[in-house]
């Protein structure tokens, strides 16, 4: 019976989880943008703790790797999908893409058929088991939305420069979470800066950005993180071939 239930807390925390990525849907939809923000972080806490608490419980089974991929389709894939929806649907559109502007919104789904390609593919690939290749449907979900609750005004209100960007944003973010480019997960084998030297400097330098500039400073965090992903796969690369040397 004890057993049983220990099984079962991280399936609840996974459906927390899900609950939490519902209701960003809804205050997304409802044109909440920054309570939707707020309830895709608290998704997201909920996302760290239930393979915490699995790992530290011992109790990991199919089931719950087949549920947490459930509950991020809808918290990291739908979620951020309503929230550029929402946004498109309000801006103001420019006058030559006036035809468009109750059926281009809906381009912003996109994001969730990616993340759900995504979430698959992480499911199937027995690479990312220390690191991920591809960007992870969690940073993609707080990119978004700390992008669109931080500059809301700006998104609904320049025209044609704001639709651009999204498009341009929503191709490379598409992109990078079905990619085959490694990005460094927090996952610590030990404790000492050899080794770890760029998981110390991006945890260092995202609770300073964190600190001085709010939640909304995620949209720099993890534009931050693909950034040193892609420096180390150069670090990487210029050792190898000073090792081949």
């Amino acid at each position: 019976m004890k057993k049983h239930i220990l099984q079962e807390i991280p399936n609840a925390i996974t459906c927390c989880n899900l609950i939490s990525g519902c209701i960003a849907v809804a205050f997304a939809l409802s044109g909440n943008i920054q309570t939707a923000f707020n309830f895709i972080i608290i998704g997201a806490v909920f996302d760290f703790f239930d393979g915490f608490s699995a790992r530290m419980l011992g109790v990991s089974s199919p089931i719950g790797k087949e549920l947490d991929s459930l509950a991020d389709v809808v918290t990291f894939g739908l979620a951020p999908s309503a929230i550029v929806f929402t946004i498109l649907r309000d801006m103001v559109w420019p006058s030559w893409l006036s035809w468009g502007h109750t059926t281009l919104p809906f381009v912003a789904f996109i994001i969730a058929a990616f993340s759900a390609l995504r979430l698959a593919k992480f499911n199937l690939d027995k690479r990312q088991t220390s690191s991920f290749i591809g960007l992870p449907t969690p940073a993609n979900a707080l990119f978004w939305a700390s992008l669109l609750a931080g500059f809301e005004n700006f998104f609904k209100s320049s025209e044609t420069l704001s639709f651009s960007i999204i498009i341009i944003l929503l191709a490379l973010c598409c992109y990078l979470l079905i990619s085959e480019i490694p990005m460094f997960a927090l996952k610590f084998k030990h404790w000492r800066w050899e080794g770890n030297e760029v998981r110390y400097l991006f945890l260092a330098t995202s609770i300073l950005l964190i600190v001085l500039l709010g939640w909304n400073a995620f949209a720099a965090v993890i534009a931050w993180y693909v950034f040193l992903s892609f420096l180390n796969i150069q670090i990487g690369k210029e050792q190898i071939t000073e090792d081949d040397n």
